[in-house]
C-alpha cells in the first residue's frame, strides 16, 4: 500500500515542482524594470554637468525636457544635440543561496536628445517653437541566478526529500524614448508659460523592451528503499513590450529679479497602450493588449544669480508612483514595481532633491567662455516599502566659441543595499550595491 501511495505520488510532485520552478523563472526578473534611473528627468550635457538642478534656469533648447516655461529666454534659433553613454556595476546578494551572487557589467550609448528651436515674435510677445526627440528611459540589463534549495515531505509514514538545483539566466533590453513638439510665449518680461507636447509612439522612435529568459537545472526526488528519481528541466522564454502614449509638459518661469528666477514644471500622467508578445519554447506565440498607467510627476527649482559668472540652482521633484500600474489583457491590475495588485502594494512616491553650481570663465579678448559646473543629487527609485536610496554627483565643463557651443559633463550615481522588490520568491532578501557612471556631450549651434 505505502508503495503503491509512494508512486501514485510522483506525478503529483512532478507537477508541484515544476510549477514552482516555472514560477522562479517567471518572477526572477521584474517585466517592466528601469535599468537607469525610473523618475522623469530632463536632458543635456550642460544641466547634467549641474547634477540636474535646471528647472529655475531651463535657458537652452533641453529646457523642453526640464521646464518648456524657460524657452522663451533663446534669443536666436538654435540646434542642439546630446550624446551619452553609460557603464554600470551590479553587485548582487540573494542572503542564503550566495552561489546566486556576484557582480555584473552593463555599458552602452545613446543620442539622448536632439532639439530645433525657432524664437519669433507675433502681437508683441516672445514666442518659442521647437521640435524635440529625448531618450527618457533605458532597460539595458542582464544577470544570472543559480538557487539551489531542498524540501522535505511526509506522506503515509513516508518521508521524501525534494532537491531544486537551477540556473536562470535573463537579458533585458530595450528604450523608450519620446518625439516633442513645444511652444512657449512670455505673457509679461518677467512671465514666461510653455509646454511641450510628448508623442511615444513605437512607430516613430521604436519604442519597446524585450525580456529573454533561459532556465537549466534538475529536480532530484528521494525516498527510503528507492533510488533518487532525476527529472532535468530546461525553459526558453521571450517577453516583448511594444509602447505607445502621448502625454504633456507644462512650465512656468518668473524672473523675480534680476538675479532670481523660479520655475515649476507638470508632467502629466498618461495611460500607455502595451503590446505583450510571448514566445515560450513549443508553445503558441501570444499576443495580449495591456495598458500601463504612467505617474504624473512635478517639481519646482530655483536659481540665484550672484553675477553674470556665478550661478546656483535647486530643484526639488515628485512622481507618483503608487499611481503607476500595469493592467492586463483581462483587467488584472499590478504594480511593476512589487509584482502584487495595488491593494496589497506599499509603494511610495519618490522625491528627488538636486543641487547646482555653474561658474562662467569669461574672456572677452578671445571671444570664449569657459564654464565649470558641479552638482549633487539624491535620486530615489520606487521599491516596496520605502524607496531605493540614490546618490550622486556630477563635474562638467565645455568652451563657447561664438555661435557654437560644446558641453560636457560627467556623473556618478549609486545605490547600496538596494533592489529587494525586484526578486521576492526567493525565501531569503535579495539586494544589489548599484554604481552608474554616465558621460554626456552636446553641441549647440546659434544661427
Amino acid at each position: 500500500m505505502k508503495k503503491r501511495m509512494f508512486i501514485f505520488s510522483f506525478p503529483i510532485m512532478f507537477l508541484f515542482v515544476q510549477l514552482n520552478f516555472a514560477f522562479a523563472l517567471q518572477e526572477a526578473q521584474s517585466e517592466i524594470e528601469f535599468a537607469s534611473t525610473p523618475n522623469p528627468v530632463g536632458s543635456g550635457a550642460r544641466a547634467m554637468g549641474m547634477g540636474g538642478a535646471f528647472i529655475g534656469i531651463a535657458d537652452d533648447a533641453t529646457a523642453a525636457s526640464w521646464n518648456p516655461g524657460g524657452l522663451v529666454q533663446l534669443k536666436k534659433p538654435e540646434l542642439s544635440l546630446v550624446v551619452n553613454g553609460f557603464h554600470r556595476t551590479e553587485d548582487n546578494t540573494l542572503g542564503h543561496y550566495p552561489e546566486a551572487g556576484g557582480s555584473q557589467d552593463v555599458s552602452g550609448k545613446d543620442i539622448n536628445y536632439f532639439s530645433i528651436a525657432y524664437p519669433f515674435n507675433f502681437l508683441h510677445r516672445n514666442m518659442v517653437v521647437s521640435l524635440n526627440y529625448q531618450h527618457l528611459y533605458n532597460f539595458t540589463r542582464e544577470g544570472r541566478f543559480p538557487d539551489k534549495y531542498s524540501s522535505e515531505s511526509t506522506e503515509e509514514g513516508i518521508t521524501r526529500i525534494t532537491t531544486v538545483d537551477e540556473i536562470i539566466d535573463y537579458q533585458l533590453s530595450g528604450d523608450l524614448s519620446a518625439l516633442g513638439v513645444a511652444y512657449c510665449i512670455q505673457i509679461v518680461p518677467q512671465f514666461s508659460f510653455g509646454f511641450t507636447l510628448n508623442f511615444w509612439e513605437d512607430d516613430l522612435l521604436n519604442n519597446k523592451w524585450e525580456t529573454t529568459y533561459h532556465s537549466s537545472g534538475s529536480q532530484t526526488i528521494e525516498a527510503p528503499l528507492h533510488p533518487p528519481f532525476i527529472y532535468p528541466e530546461k525553459e526558453d522564454r521571450r517577453e516583448q513590450y511594444v509602447f505607445s502614449g502621448f502625454n504633456a509638459n507644462i512650465g512656468v518661469l518668473w524672473r523675480t529679479s534680476d538675479k532670481l528666477t523660479i520655475g515649476m514644471v507638470f508632467k502629466s500622467p498618461f495611460t500607455a497602450d502595451i503590446k505583450h508578445e510571448t514566445v515560450r519554447d513549443d508553445y503558441p506565440k501570444t499576443v495580449a493588449d495591456e495598458k500601463l498607467d504612467m505617474p504624473m510627476s512635478y517639481g519646482i527649482g530655483i536659481a540665484y544669480r550672484f553675477s553674470d559668472q556665478f550661478t546656483l540652482s535647486a530643484d526639488i521633484y515628485r512622481t507618483e508612483w503608487q499611481d503607476f500600474i500595469l493592467k492586463d489583457s483581462e483587467g488584472n491590475e499590478t504594480s511593476p514595481v512589487t509584482k502584487k495588485s495595488p491593494d496589497e502594494s506599499d509603494v511610495d512616491p519618490t522625491h528627488q532633491i538636486r543641487l547646482g553650481a555653474e561658474y562662467l570663465y569669461i574672456h572677452p579678448p578671445s571671444n570664449y567662455v569657459i564654464p565649470l559646473r558641479a552638482g549633487v543629487f539624491y535620486d530615489p527609485a520606487p521599491a516596496e516599502g520605502s524607496p531605493d536610496d540614490f546618490y550622486g554627483f556630477s563635474l562638467g565643463s565645455g568652451i563657447t566659441l561664438g555661435r557654437y557651443v560644446f558641453d560636457i559633463a560627467c556623473q556618478y550615481r549609486f545605490g547600496n543595499d538596494i533592489g529587494a522588490s525586484m526578486i521576492q520568491n526567493y525565501n531569503s532578501h535579495f539586494s544589489q550595491d548599484v554604481d552608474e557612471y554616465m558621460i554626456y556631450s552636446s553641441l549647440i549651434i546659434h544661427f
